[in-house]
C-alpha cells in the first residue's frame, strides 16, 4: 500500500510540474509565440517585448517541464514546441478558460470587438472561395511564421507591411485576415487599416494551430496553393 501511495504521489508531482510551468502569463505568451514557429531567444524577446535574460529564464522552466525543445544551428540556439501535444494542451486550456472563467470570456469578447468584422469560419467554404478568386486570404503574422505554416492559398502580408502590398489586393474582392489566433490583435489591426482604405476586410478568429487541429491542411514555405492541387 505504501508503495502505491508513493507512486501516486510521484505521478501527481509530475503533473504539477506541467502546471507550474504553465502558471506564468509570460511563459504562456512564449508558448503561444512558439506555436507559430521556432525562434531564437532574441526573436522571442523582441516579439514579447521582454529582456533576453528574462526570456531565457522562462525558457529553461518550459524546457525542464518538457514543453519546449531547442536546437543549435551555427551560433544560434532555436527554440520550438516540443511536440503537437503541447499545442493541443494549450488550446484545450484556452477552451476551458473561455467556458469556466467569466473574466476570460469577457476579454475574449473585447478582442473580437462587436463581431461585425469577424469572418464566420466555414473552412471548406473559405478554401473554395479562395480557389475561385472570390476572397483573398492574408496571413498578417511576420513572414517567418507564415513560412513555418500557413493556410493554403493565403498570402503573406505582415501587418507592418500592408501599405506596401496594397496594389496586390484587389478592392473588388473580400479580404479575410488571420494571425496567431483568438488572442492576437494583428488581424484586428490589419482589418481596421484595410477598411480605412476602402477594402471589404474581415478578421478570422482562428489561427493556423486551430485550423490544423480541425484536420485542415497547413502548408509551409512560400509555394502557392496551385502547386499542391
Amino acid at each position: 500500500m505504501d508503495d502505491r501511495k508513493e507512486m501516486k504521489r510521484f505521478a501527481y508531482e509530475q503533473l504539477a510540474r506541467i502546471g507550474k510551468a504553465m502558471s506564468s502569463p509570460t511563459r504562456l505568451e512564449i508558448l503561444d509565440l512558439l506555436r507559430n514557429g521556432a525562434r531564437t531567444v532574441e526573436c522571442l524577446a523582441k516579439a514579447a517585448d521582454l529582456g533576453v535574460a528574462n526570456v531565457s529564464r522562462h525558457l529553461q522552466v518550459l524546457r525542464s517541464a518538457g514543453l519546449v525543445a531547442s536546437e543549435k544551428k551555427g551560433l544560434y540556439v532555436t527554440y520550438h514546441i516540443a511536440d503537437r501535444c503541447v499545442c493541443e494542451f494549450f488550446m484545450s486550456m484556452c477552451k476551458l478558460a473561455e467556458a469556466r472563467l467569466a473574466e476570460f470570456e469577457k476579454i475574449v469578447r473585447q478582442f473580437s470587438g462587436t463581431g461585425k468584422d469577424m469572418e464566420p469560419v466555414d473552412r471548406e467554404g473559405l478554401m473554395k472561395r479562395a480557389r475561385n478568386n472570390e476572397v483573398t486570404i492574408i496571413d498578417v503574422r511576420p513572414h517567418e511564421e507564415y513560412q513555418a505554416g500557413h493556410i493554403p492559398g493565403a498570402l503573406s502580408v505582415p501587418v507592418d507591411e500592408i501599405e506596401r502590398h496594397l496594389e496586390t489586393l484587389p478592392k473588388g474582392r473580400d479580404v479575410v485576415a488571420y494571425c496567431r489566433g483568438p488572442y492576437c490583435l494583428l488581424a484586428t489591426e490589419a482589418v481596421n487599416l484595410l477598411c480605412s482604405m476602402g477594402f471589404q476586410a474581415r478578421r478570422m478568429k482562428e489561427g493556423v494551430n486551430e485550423w490544423r487541429a480541425c484536420g485542415m491542411p497547413v502548408l509551409s514555405g512560400d509555394q502557392p496553393l496551385e502547386t499542391h492541387q
